[in-house]
């Protein structure tokens, strides 16, 4: 199993680009990507095909998206290499349950998966959806995703509180679901950041340390590089 998990799509340079040395490695000896669209909501499967496909181009990547195929279960059982895009995290899951795509995922965790995934796409690798920060717009019959990776993501991270805003930081957020899920941990990816993971080793790229978080302990800093997750 190849995964990388990236916290975010966009970033001044555009759209995947600072990404595309990462997917260009996962992506190797492959000439093509299955791209799931389901986190799309404002934006059109179509439309989001067409930009993830203009971003990946430049790396020889071909990319078609899984709205099109007439059995979309079957195509990810099949594809060499899955894309799963950013958007709405309840949408994404509530779509790959329904035509029967999370389960055939599932069902290659160990049998050469290389998976993709950012933002919402990120958080659908984890064993649940639940430290996405998103608004559940509909309901995806259970909070469960892939499990393809044993602890929690949370994308996007920033602990950032403006002044005068008196809702929670992103920490206390985080600090409930630890609460609740005290044998869960979470690791607090910055934009710009992602995660390599290669069979059991994982290994943290991009610009920033991230933080790991556990219940009832300090949060660790991570720099980049391979991570032993405390």
């Amino acid at each position: 199993m190849e995964l990388l998990l990236l916290s975010n799509s966009m970033s001044d340079a555009g759209y995947l680009t600072h990404a595309r040395s990462a997917i260009a490695e996962i992506a190797a000896g492959i000439g093509e990507g299955l791209f799931l669209p389901y986190a799309g909501v404002t934006r059109t499967w179509d439309a989001y095909e067409a930009l993830v496909a203009d971003a990946l181009a430049p790396i020889g990547l071909r990319v078609h998206s899984l709205h099109r195929a007439a059995d979309p279960a079957r195509a990810a059982a099949e594809a060499p290499l899955v894309l799963a895009g950013g958007g709405n995290t309840f949408a994404l899951l509530h779509h790959c349950r329904r035509t029967g795509v999370l389960e055939a995922l599932r069902s290659r965790e160990r049998a050469g998966l290389r998976f993709v995934g950012w933002s919402a796409g990120a958080n659908l690798a984890c064993p649940t959806i639940r430290t996405t920060n998103d608004m559940p717009i509909i309901d995806p019959g259970g909070f469960d995703a892939l499990g393809l990776v044993s602890f929690q993501l949370n994308p996007h991270y920033t602990n950032a509180h403006p002044s005068g805003h008196r809702g929670e930081t992103r920490d206390e957020r985080l600090a409930e679901f630890l609460k609740v899920n005290p044998e869960v941990g979470v690791l607090a990816l910055p934009e710009g950041d992602w995660l390599r993971v290669s069979r059991d080793a994982i290994v943290l790229g991009g610009a920033h340390q991230a933080k790991w978080m556990r219940h009832g302990r300090e949060p660790v800093a991570l720099k980049q590089g391979p991570l032993q997750l405390p």
